[in-house]
């Protein structure tokens, strides 16, 4: 019997796109430390989990020999009644993640003449984006946020070409935390020729308590070129599930179908994301818990003099700059794991109070706080 050479042999390259593509970099678990509880402060997860209705549901899951319903006609449906919403205009995907890349796949790439498309995004964002964005085959053109962390509206759109087919909106985004306000998206939105895409990505949109905060539910009613992205890993605790959506009108939903991954959601995740809606009072008294403390641990860093960036999701950044990694370093040494990007910034997870608490003392002895000039 010959043997097969199980390495790749050299001779075999990936596409060029794929050496430039920056990787994405998940949030490290904490490390252990003698004495002290570790919490994970890295990932944006709600540290509460699902509510009991799902975990009770997940005990008795057996059917995993099965495919699910390719259409999650559960979750659509539970979705359609929720949001007030017709069923037809939600397309699932493996976390608001998969969802975005049905929508890349469809709108944005290389064309026929070899010319790429161009999506356009706020940055820093969501770091997926330009991963995302280069293996559609897509030219990505990042736009700085302001200095208080929030898109720059009135860049974007002066960022539009003839080759861009999709501008992406993460509110609140993500590492920084603000959220759009309703009337500059809608000005932006009539700004922007309608036959952009423009996708309004709200993984976080339960932790928003801004009064004039954006609803892209709203304006995707009133536009036909918006798109919504949602998830239930956030609010809902179902981050290891993969549940997302994306919500468009009727002329938009037609080509995701056609781009969706089939069987991209597990009949297990869609029974577990029905069940949290059906209990939707639970998980809003648990998002409410972690805006709580969100508050109080912003109010300890202004007690501080600490400045940071309106933070409207479960987490807030820290532009800590060129000391982020000496800071994150410092936290693992208190058994608290956050996300460091760079020499830009430390993102923080709202997690168990306790934790918050252990993030606040860190902070009080830690003498480079970010302040503004």
């Amino acid at each position: 019997m010959t043997e097969t050479n199980s390495t790749v042999p050299s001779g075999v390259q990936p596409r060029p796109i794929v050496g430039r593509l920056p990787k994405y970099a998940a949030g490290k678990p904490p490390e252990a430390v003698p004495g002290l509880e570790s919490f994970k402060l890295s990932s944006n997860e709600n540290p509460l989990g699902p509510v009991p209705a799902v975990l009770d549901m997940l005990h008795g899951a057996i059917e995993v020999h099965r495919y699910p319903d390719t259409s999650c006609t559960l979750v659509r449906s539970a979705l359609s009644s929720f949001l007030d919403i017709p069923a037809d205009d939600i397309v699932t995907g493996a976390g608001s993640l998969g969802a975005l890349n049905q929508i890349l796949a469809a709108f944005s790439g290389q064309n026929d003449d070899g010319g790429q498309d161009e999506v356009i995004y706020a940055w820093r964002s969501f770091e997926a984006y330009p991963i995302c964005v280069g293996l559609a085959g897509a030219k990505s053109v990042q736009v700085p946020v302001r200095a208080d962390g929030r898109h720059d509206l009135a860049a974007m759109a002066a960022a539009v070409t003839g080759r861009t087919r999709v501008i992406l909106l993460c509110t609140p985004n993500n590492p920084t935390g603000p959220a759009l306000r309703s009337q500059e998206t809608e000005d932006f939105i009539t700004s922007i020729p309608s036959n952009v895409v423009i996708v309004i990505d709200e993984a976080y949109q339960e932790f928003v308590r801004a009064d004039d905060a954006v609803n892209g539910v709203d304006l995707y009613r009133r536009h036909p070129n918006v798109m919504v992205l949602r998830t239930f890993s956030k609010a809902h605790g179902l981050a290891g599930l993969r549940v997302g959506y994306s919500i468009s009108q009727p002329e938009i939903t037609q080509y995701l179908r056609a781009a969706a991954t089939p069987f991209a959601v597990s009949g297990i995740a869609e029974q577990a994301a029905v069940a949290s809606l059906e209990h939707y009072g639970q998980v809003v008294e648990r998002v409410q818990s972690l805006v709580d403390e969100r508050t109080r641990v912003l109010a300890g860093l202004k007690g501080l003099g600490w400045e940071v960036p309106d933070a409207q999701g479960n987490f807030l950044w820290l532009e800590l700059g060129a000391d982020s990694q000496e800071f994150a370093v410092l936290a693992q040494s208190q058994a608290l794991s956050l996300r460091a990007f760079g020499d830009e910034g430390v993102r923080v997870t709202i997690g168990e109070a306790e934790a918050n608490s252990r993030f606040l003392e860190i902070c009080a002895s830690y003498t480079k706080a970010p302040r503004r000039s």
